[in-house]
């Protein structure tokens, strides 16, 4: 691979760029807004707002779409799931998981779950 392309990738890697792409095209493909330009320049507006506390990010599921999917990873109803599951539902999510502090050993709760993704 060249240093420039190696450079290139770096650069998205390390902006987040893939992942920003990712969640503006589920956001798209949930809300499927008649002005698709528009929609994504005031979703790139709730983001920069939510960066500066200013507002919220634009969500693609609610609460009860994350108690929902919580409760699948709990499966025995014990009200906790592991951080290996965790990191296995931000990746199925299309989350990144680069910056989670969470130990093998800590369980997440159904609040951390929400709280956190």
């Amino acid at each position: 691979m060249a240093a420039g392309e190696q450079q290139g990738r770096d650069y998205l890697r390390r902006h987040r760029i893939p992942e920003l792409l990712h969640r503006l095209g589920a956001l798209l493909l949930y809300h499927r807004p008649e002005r698709p330009r528009e929609f994504l320049i005031q979703a790139l507006e709730r983001v920069k707002a939510g960066k500066r506390a200013e507002g919220e990010y634009p969500y693609l599921m609610d609460e009860a779409n994350l108690a929902a999917w919580f409760s699948l990873l709990d499966v025995v109803g014990q009200g906790h799931i592991t951080a290996a599951q965790y990191r296995e539902a931000l990746k199925t999510l299309g989350l990144s998981t680069e910056d989670l502090q969470f130990g093998d050993d800590v369980n997440i709760t159904l609040d951390v779950f929400k709280e956190e993704v």
